[in-house]
């Protein structure tokens, strides 16, 4: 263990985007906390790495599409306080058959919170989307709020707010061990949270460790938390003709096809001449072993021939010129764990509050949320509550009920 070197309100474990915002959020509010990552800061080895996200209100889960509301107002208070964009707006198309039942749910759901929104059939989609080529019997739908998140650019952005707000950051600092029941030096119940580079304690320790929190979470309480990491491609092709078509500053838009597995993708933007398109899904994988090659073959089976029919030519599709790997963390139901971590499994059936967090499972769709997700994990760790989100969602005692978590009612 060695020598305890500090004391601090809240430890933040993993500097992803979430464990970012989360010490963003608590700094911001007068409290100390120190931010930890395995290994240096904005490094490419986790979930929150790379050129972008998408951000989207389109969910057939009336709650995600909700809190959609709040994450696009964090992220223009923290562009506003850091002094420059992160957030490249657009419009945001979803297309796939009339017949598609999770399409027809995410527009029951916009309609329901009145969120604006434009049918178009296949035709119309053609003459507003000029490179676009859709089947006769498909439709797309047009939001207003979408967009490019500039993602490492993004994590930078809110570890630099941390600090500024008077937050530690140390990295390549392994966390070793995590334990409850030490003293803190007014008395009070802590935590103490041993690294490679020394012990600290803290009165409340948030884990935002993306792929690795499965694993932390079993070594602190035995508790096997149902997160499969997910070894996953980004991919950006060749523009061959028509790149005015494909600019955001011309109307081209953030964009998903719906089909399985979902193919989706942003804007010309990141790399010149290239358009970022990709398939939401991989493969199994363990986050300390995994090979950090781009699955091309994946790419070239079931994109490339989608590609060629779908972009009119206007794509080469035979194979990426780029092609970076990353990785998901996958809950059964594709949903968020954002709970208390029971410290037994004989606690998980209760309604304890521990002094251990934890922020996991994205499942590929958490980025647009980073900044909520710190909202809320910073109101529990400090108040023990959080406000204005349904997180009954989000429990780890869902999976009691039902292994599989929470029902969707569109599959």
């Amino acid at each position: 263990m060695g020598e305890i070197s500090g004391e601090y309100e809240v430890v933040v474990v993993g500097a992803g985007i979430m464990g970012s915002c989360t010490a963003y959020q608590i700094a911001k509010r007068a409290k100390s906390v120190l931010l930890l990552d395995q290994y240096d800061l904005l490094h490419h080895r986790g979930s929150s790495h790379g050129e972008s996200r998408t951000f989207r209100q389109t969910y057939p889960e009336e709650y995600y599409s909700a809190m959609t509301d709040e994450a696009f107002s964090l992220w223009e208070e923290a562009q506003q306080e850091i002094g420059y964009r992160v957030h490249i707006k657009t419009k945001h198309l979803d297309m796939g058959s009339i017949q598609n039942k999770r399409l027809q749910t995410i527009i029951q759901v916009c309609r329901k919170r009145g969120i604006p929104i434009e049918v178009l059939n296949s035709e119309q989609v053609s003459e507003r989307f000029k490179v676009i080529k859709l089947p006769s019997d498909w439709i797309g739908v047009v939001t207003n709020k979408g967009g490019t998140l500039r993602a490492s650019k993004a994590v930078a952005a809110f570890q630099s707010l941390a600090l500024k707000h008077g937050a530690i950051l140390r990295d390549n600092a392994q966390v070793t061990e995590i334990s409850n029941g030490w003293k803190l030096r007014n008395g009070s119940d802590g935590v103490l949270v041993c690294t490679s580079r020394g012990s600290v304690l803290a009165r409340k320790c948030v884990i935002a460790a993306g792929a690795w929190a499965k694993k932390l979470a079993n070594e602190i309480s035995g508790i096997e938390l149902p997160i499969q990491p997910l070894h996953t491609t980004i991919a950006y092709w060749k523009i061959q003709e028509g790149l005015q078509n494909f600019l955001p500053e011309n109307g081209f838009s953030t964009f998903a096809f719906h089909v399985d597995p979902t193919i989706y993708g942003t804007p010309s933007s990141e790399y010149p001449g290239l358009l970022k398109v990709s398939i939401d899904g991989g493969n199994p994988c363990d986050p300390d072993k995994r090979a950090f090659l781009p699955d091309l073959d994946a790419l070239k089976q079931k994109a490339s021939p989608f590609l060629a029919e779908s972009f009119r030519g206007n794509i080469l599709s035979e194979s990426p010129v780029v092609a970076e790997a990353c990785m998901y963390s996958m809950t059964p139901d594709e949903d968020f764990i954002l709970d208390f971590l029971p410290l037994t499994k004989t606690e998980l059936s209760t309604a304890a509050k521990s002094p251990i967090l934890i922020a996991a499972g994205f499942s590929g769709h958490g980025f647009k949320m980073g900044p909520l997700v710190g909202r809320i994990m910073a109101d529990l760790a400090l108040t023990g509550e959080a406000h204005g989100v349904p997180l009954h969602y989000f429990s780890i005692k869902r999976f009691l009920q039902n292994p599989l978590g929470n029902p969707k009612n569109y599959e």
